[in-house]
């Protein structure tokens, strides 16, 4: 039998290799079926349904309220969408007037889900001294919705797949992110983790905003 040509051998060996390095490469899910690297290009959950939105039951998204002062500050210009109802929301003018405590999430986010809890129970000690306004940070907004349904969050939320509200105050390209404005518009802090805990979330908002709750 005539012996292989080297070169024929060679060329077998790089296509062997080409292949191995495909199958490396190949975009995976992880366990829970989020994106392992997931980006603001993923691609849409579709068109949300009322039954979605209703299944989540979110509080509804807070509106510009009687006295406030004219929408100022980086997010003066931001509109988002309503989780709640699918509503267009001004974030400027929504928050005008008040301290607020912007939290940047998304589905995939397992530490943005063990954050979630901490920040509705400190929402609820907080009251009207503040707002807690959730950012879904990711195009998927039917699992966003289905996250907060499942983890029994209910705190008023938007969506911004688009980064809207990152790019607008700076923050890093990381989640969770928490962004704590002042009543006039004006960023106090952009918290680049997660929060431990409602008492973390507490001192942290008293320490920048001087809310103390």
């Amino acid at each position: 039998m005539k012996s292989v040509p080297a070169a024929w051998r060679w060329a077998f060996v790089v296509l062997v290799a080409v292949v191995a390095l495909a199958v490396a490469l190949w975009p995976r899910e992880s366990g829970d079926g989020a994106p392992a690297t997931p980006t603001a290009a993923s691609g849409g959950g579709g068109t949300v349904t009322d039954a979605q939105r209703d299944a989540a039951d979110l509080a509804s998204c807070p509106r510009p309220h009687d006295g406030a002062s004219t929408a100022a500050g980086p997010l003066a210009t931001i509109d988002v969408e309503c989780l709640a109802d699918g509503s267009s929301m001004a974030v400027g003018k929504s928050l005008a007037g008040r301290p607020a405590l912007l939290n940047l999430w998304a589905y995939w986010c397992e530490p943005c889900a063990r954050e979630l809890p901490a920040l509705q129970q400190y929402a609820g000690r907080a009251g009207d001294a503040l707002t807690v306004l959730t950012v879904h940070s990711d195009p998927d907004e039917g699992k966003g919705l289905a996250r907060l349904r499942d983890l029994g969050v209910r705190l008023p939320g938007v969506q911004d797949g688009s980064g809207k509200v990152r790019t607008a105050v700076g923050a890093p390209a990381v989640l969770p992110v928490s962004v704590l404005v002042r009543a006039d518009g004006s960023i106090a802090k952009v918290v680049v983790r997660p929060f431990d805990s409602a008492d973390d979330i507490a001192a942290t908002v008293a320490r920048e905003l001087g809310v103390d709750v």
